[in-house]
């Protein structure tokens, strides 16, 4: 899952980049309306980035959080063993007695 989501992130980026050379390459404006599409341009991809950047925090949280339950969930039957086997070997010291 986080290889697809770092692949999807670089595409997304790579694009974004790719789409904004070619659109200064085939511009037919003056300087000063170019430059203003650049800013906004840059203003709207810095947007798009911080959208992925949260989307990719919160995905990394819920499966932090996965991750979490499943190995506290393997820790408490690795426990629960533990005390079993105290358990069996008190009966059988008591019973050997």
């Amino acid at each position: 899952m986080r290889l697809r989501l770092e692949y999807l992130v670089i595409g997304l980026i790579v694009g974004a980049v790719a789409g904004f050379v070619a659109g200064l390459l085939l511009a037919p404006t003056s300087g000063q309306k170019t430059r203003e599409r650049l800013a906004n341009e840059a203003l709207r991809a810095a947007d798009v980035a911080r959208a992925l950047a949260e989307q990719a925090e919160s995905a990394a949280e819920m499966l932090g959080g996965r991750v979490e339950h499943y190995l506290g969930r393997d820790e408490e039957v690795a426990w629960r063993k533990v005390r079993e086997i105290r358990e069996g070997v008190e009966r059988y010291t008591q019973a050997q007695a």
